[in-house]
């Protein structure tokens, strides 16, 4: 069964960035951050922390470009080299 549902424009928009595409459907975008959210292990704060964090447009972009270091094998300044220009080593 279909239904409507009223949304306030900040939250539509906010569901908007946390498309996959831009016609990835709200149903679709709704049902994917319910089931990475599992019921058992988050409390309301959680899942509303997790969803700020989901919506924020800068956050993801740099998980995204984290991600694709690693997956290139950048892992950035060898954690030696750090502490050699700190003094620590």
């Amino acid at each position: 069964m279909v239904t409507t549902i009223q949304v306030e424009e900040s939250l539509k928009k906010r569901l908007d960035e946390l498309k996959i595409h831009y016609r990835e459907t709200y149903n679709n975008t709704i049902e994917r951050l319910v089931e990475n959210s599992s019921s058992d292990n988050m409390d309301k704060e959680n899942l509303i922390a997790t969803i700020e964090i989901l919506s924020d447009v800068k956050i993801m972009r740099n998980i995204k470009e984290a991600l694709e270091r690693i997956e290139s094998k950048d892992y950035g300044t060898p954690i030696e080299e750090v502490k050699k220009e700190l003094g620590l080593k």
